[in-house]
């Protein structure tokens, strides 16, 4: 090329800018790449089947399936992408050169048979018949400013969209960057974010994800979060060695999750499961790390089927079984070990097969804004969704559908409210039996210590028929904004006061009482794992410790806000008897001015333990663990 003189010479990023400087890149790029491909078909087979090798375009598409030959970097090419990278798509009469990215495509393009290692993508032939090529994916650091257009998203519609985004997502989960729940996202445009992620993790765009894709992703990513010991463990078993596993990518370990998640879980049938994930492997990684989840997976379904899967058994001393009870639970030891001493065997496993199961979402109607429940049933049935009432007026309980109840505008009307999920037989939500342990009254002042994100706030102001004031006081600036935002939706902005201050300073400097003071205290939320699947691996048995330290201090500065007579309502959601019932002991003992109140009366019977206190628990009432304790305070 360089012999033609000025004649035209083809540029690897599209025609050449008015810099000098620029144009003298691109022909040495174009110069280094033809002396590098020459010296390669001059002494090593050709093995990859590129067509119009004599082409600066086609070398360089050549030096990409081999990383071991790459072009020198220059001053200018650091931090940038290697010279693959910067290829873009061209189509022109000038320059009819269309670019391949991997082996796998020149193999198609010259008839080469044999296994296809590479994902199939869309395909396009030259006009002036150069070959069969496909779009490269750019870097994510490389800059598109120069060739005068906006980058062009590659959109691969062969790779499995909600898998793709899952397995991203699992990424973001694991580094504490993104809710397991795609749902918990209540933006229109959730969707478009997660497409986002995946471009610039992945390099390259998936469909669209719609409603049904979105709950998809969610069932599959709080599964596996759930199952990860379980499946890990698993994983590990069917490496040819420890040392793989634990030397194992990110994202092929994410992929391989899903995979086991899939066949051992959901049943989805093995061979989408096995295809669709080798694919999403090769694609988004390499060939070969799709022929290693090929080869585990394919293990898997064959131990599945015969009923072998080498999982540990259950026997040896206590501490034996609670390591691989927690195996096949998937739940951390001394979790399952504390629950052992604390529930007996029969108890804790009930718990954990609880907590590894799918959630429900409970909806609260909107009574301030002149909503009934016959009007939130009458726009569910005509959304197709699916329901089941409470026995409290204002709850409405579904399984599946929470995205259609977001996009239908339902939540942004102040219709109802996301109050809580929980399930079973009785078909109450927590926060609403918390509310009721509280039994706020018209006129009365209360003060919600630890109020974002507001759900309880908002409860128990629809429950004052607009006389009283409630001041919702949180740490918190960002969630204590979002309560105050969601509460003029509901029309309840009138009769709440926002407070951004610590409940300890707080109760330091104000010399005001109130009737009754609620604190929902942080705490372990070993009661509600179910609908919070990855808080269990983010628990340690130390935290315990500190948050007991933390309850009791909150204690101390929430009874000074009590007037003479008035209630302390404490409520966790725990079912650790350190982080309640113990905690009431120790505060009446450092009070003996407040007395505990029984919440008969104000929540049902089968509630009421025999100390008078609030309990929901899993096993027992098949809803979400919590407690509450009314703690009355003396005249004198």
């Amino acid at each position: 090329e360089k012999e033609k003189g000025k004649e035209k010479v083809p540029f690897i990023n599209g025609p050449p800018s008015s810099s000098k400087e620029d144009l003298k890149i691109d022909r040495k790029l174009a110069q280094l790449s033809f002396f590098i491909s020459s010296h390669f078909y001059r002494h090593r087979p050709v093995r990859h089947g590129f067509v119009n090798h004599s082409s600066p375009v086609s070398a360089l598409c050549t030096l990409a399936a081999l990383p071991r030959l790459q072009p020198p970097k220059s001053p200018r090419m650091e931090g940038v992408a290697p010279a693959i990278s910067l290829l873009r798509p061209r189509a022109s009469a000038r320059s009819p050169i269309l670019l391949a990215a991997d082996s796998s495509a020149a193999r198609r393009s010259t008839g080469a048979r044999g296994r296809d290692m590479g994902p199939r993508r869309s395909v396009e032939a030259s006009p002036s018949g150069a070959g069969i090529t496909r779009l490269p994916k750019l870097g994510p650091g490389v800059s598109t400013k120069r060739i005068g257009r906006s980058k062009d998203p590659v959109i691969n519609y062969d790779v499995s969209h909600h898998r793709a985004v899952a397995a991203v997502r699992l990424l973001r989960t694991e580094k504490g960057k993104a809710f397991v729940d795609l749902l918990n996202e209540t933006t229109d445009d959730s969707g478009e974010n997660e497409m986002g992620y995946v471009e610039r993790t992945l390099g390259f765009s998936t469909r669209h994800l719609e409603d049904r894709d979105i709950r998809l992703v969610t069932v599959i990513v709080a599964g596996t979060v759930r199952w990860k010991r379980y499946l890990d463990y698993l994983i590990m078993s069917l490496c040819s060695e420890e040392k793989l596993f634990r030397e194992m990518e990110p994202l092929l370990l994410q992929i391989l999750r899903i995979g086991f998640f899939e066949i051992l879980k959901l049943e989805v049938p093995a061979y989408a499961a096995v295809d669709e994930n080798v694919r999403l492997a090769k694609v988004a990684l390499r060939p070969g790390a799709g022929n290693m989840v090929n080869a585990i997976l394919r293990k898997l379904v064959s131990l599945n089927e015969t009923n072998s899967l080498p999982l540990p058994k259950i026997e040896g001393d206590d501490r034996a079984q609670a390591r691989a009870i927690s195996i096949t639970y998937s739940h951390p030891v001394w979790m399952v070990r504390r629950w052992f001493r604390y529930l007996g065997k029969d108890e804790a496993l009930g718990l954990m097969n609880w907590n590894n199961s799918d959630p429900h979402f409970s909806l609260r109607v909107n009574t301030s804004k002149g909503y009934t429940r016959a009007d939130l049933v009458k726009r569910l049935e005509s959304l197709q969704i699916h329901y089941e009432e409470s026995i409290m007026d204002e709850f409405v309980r579904i399984r599946e559908g929470m995205q259609a109840v977001i996009q239908a505008g339902l939540l942004k009307e102040g219709m109802c409210a996301v109050q809580d999920e929980s399930a079973g037989k009785h078909q109450v939500p927590v926060v609403g039996l918390v509310v009721c342990a509280v039994d706020p009254q018209p006129g009365e002042t209360i003060v919600d210590c630890c109020a974002a994100p507001g759900g309880k706030t908002l409860f128990m102001a629809s429950r004052l028929s607009r006389q009283g004031k409630i001041w919702a006081l949180d740490v918190n600036k960002g969630r204590l904004r979002i309560l105050k935002d969601t509460a003029k939706l509901h029309g309840l902005d009138e009769m709440i006061i926002d407070v951004h201050a610590d409940l300890r300073q707080y109760a330091e400097d104000t010399s005001a009482k109130y009737d009754k003071v609620l604190l929902d205290a942080p705490c372990s939320g070993l009661g509600v794992l179910s609908k919070r699947a990855d808080l269990r691996w983010n628990r340690q048995f130390e935290d315990l410790e500190e948050l007991t330290c933390l309850q009791d201090e909150l204690l101390d500065s929430a009874s000074m806000l009590v007037k003479p007579g008035g209630i302390l309502i404490y409520s966790t959601c725990s079912i650790d008897p350190e982080e309640n019932e113990n905690r009431i002991t120790a505060f009446i003992e450092r009070h003996p001015e407040f007395v505990p109140q029984s919440v008969c009366g104000y929540v049902p019977a089968e509630f009421v333990t025999e100390e008078g206190f609030y309990s929901s628990r899993p096993t027992k009432h098949s809803m979400d663990g919590a407690f509450a304790a009314r703690l009355i305070r003396s005249m004198h």
